[in-house]
């Protein structure tokens, strides 16, 4: 460590804040252009938000068995995706167990999303109000498994600064 090191400053700038927003663009942009064009090639989402906030509209009988936090997939089988820029959120159709239900997710619920098919994933840190405990994560939805190599992860703590590394 050198000596005579400046303590990191804190932001009045949201960078934290514009970053997060920004990669949430990146999702809404995602799944637009699957509404509008279908899935290409191999590609394939996986999207983990949480059931309880506010926005979030899933079949009771799914929140009842995913209280916390849900992923689910969208491959083969899913139908009528929209994305609604103006309200911030998305829409999609999914089977459970044979039963076909709809989803309304808002963006702002998302915790993280992967494309397993070019190993790409984001996380996103939970709202500060949903934060006190990290839920674990729920079974799955879609009874798919996760690849064997996982995606790659963006952070946003990769970019946060972190004081002085150590030699």
């Amino acid at each position: 460590m050198a000596e005579h090191e400046e303590p990191a400053k804190q932001s009045l700038l949201p960078y934290d804040t514009w970053a997060t927003e920004a990669l949430r663009h990146v999702v809404e942009e995602a799944l637009d252009h699957v509404a509008r064009h279908g899935l290409p090639g191999g590609h394939h989402f996986y999207l983990t938000f949480l059931t309880g906030h506010p926005g979030v509209e899933i079949p009771a009988r799914l929140k009842s068995r995913f209280p916390d936090e849900m992923t689910i997939v969208l491959q083969h089988q899913f139908w009528d995706l929209a994305v609604d820029r103006a309200a911030q959120r998305f829409r999609v159709g999914l089977s459970f167990g044979g039963v076909p239900a709809t989803l309304v997710v808002p963006f702002a619920a998302l915790t993280a999303f992967a494309d397993p098919e070019v190993r790409f994933g984001l996380r996103f840190a939970p709202p500060s109000d949903a934060a006190k405990d990290e839920p674990a994560p729920e079974k799955s939805a879609d009874t798919e498994t996760l690849p064997q190599e996982p995606p790659q992860v963006v952070s946003l703590d990769a970019f946060r600064q972190r004081g002085s590394p150590k030699e």
